[in-house]
């Protein structure tokens, strides 16, 4: 059941989705050769319950960390480990903040060092893709419309999207209806309207669409091993276009 969130719930999810941007904020300076993930994780585990809000992730599902790391090839929900950044990676952080029980939800993709011209490419086109989604919102647009705009841009630059993962409407749960799909029709799906949340999240490859899941029944790859990146905000659907949740 997709639901029309009150003032007072814009209100709780606009500072929950500020905690979220804040604690991308405060990582940066950390994403560097020769920290884990797990440091990484237990950084911004630290910095969310500061804020008086607890990370959404952590035990969703069953996941076991407090964010999802995912590098290079890994599309998402890259659990924290030991594995180590290294000057040239590419590293995922997706975050998530849940205050007064109500979430926000925002993943970026960050160089971690010098990256090579492919990797900068995909980078900078993913997240086009992502503002080229978001253009389209208002009421009366239809879902549809910001999955049109996000393939459309992806296609410019021969990106591969992933269609087994898509966005989601927020709320009082991390993931509630409707899905937001990174492809479709124009004039498709459910109709937009003022005080919907939702997350929009391109997540586009620098080969390959086609994606599969390791062992640990979390980590999702890329099927040729390419690089993937993901781009994701929290926005609010006003009347004549929206608003981001979880400004960094």
């Amino acid at each position: 059941m997709i639901t029309i969130k009150t003032p007072r719930e814009i209100e709780l999810m606009k500072v929950a989705g500020e905690i979220v941007g804040d604690t991308h904020h405060y990582l940066e300076p950390y994403i560097k050769p020769g920290i884990t993930t797990k440091e990484l994780n237990d950084l911004a585990e630290e910095y969310i319950l500061s804020r008086g809000a607890t990370p959404s992730f952590k035990g969703l599902y069953g996941f076991p960390g407090s964010i999802c790391i995912s590098l290079n090839e890994e599309v998402v929900h890259g659990i924290p480990g030991d594995r180590v950044l290294e000057e040239g990676d590419i590293v995922t952080l997706d975050i998530g903040a849940c205050y007064k029980g109500y979430h926000g939800d925002s993943a970026w993709t960050y160089a971690v060092g010098k990256i090579s011209k492919e990797k900068e490419m995909l980078m900078k086109h993913t997240e086009e893709s992502l503002f080229a989604g978001l253009s389209v919102i208002k009421e009366g647009a239809r879902i549809g419309d910001i999955g049109y705009a996000v393939s459309e841009c992806a296609k410019k630059y021969n990106l591969g999207v992933v269609k087994e993962l898509v966005g989601h409407g927020v709320g009082t749960s991390v993931h509630e209806d409707p899905d937001v799909p990174n492809y479709g029709s124009k004039n498709t799906g459910p109709v937009l309207k003022e005080g919907m949340v939702i997350a929009v999240e391109p997540m586009l490859n620098l080969g390959t669409a086609d994606v599969y899941m390791l062992e640990d029944d979390w980590t999702i790859i890329t099927g040729d091993l390419k690089p993937s990146a993901h781009f994701e905000h929290t926005v609010v659907v006003e009347k004549n276009g929206y608003t981001i949740l979880t400004k960094r």
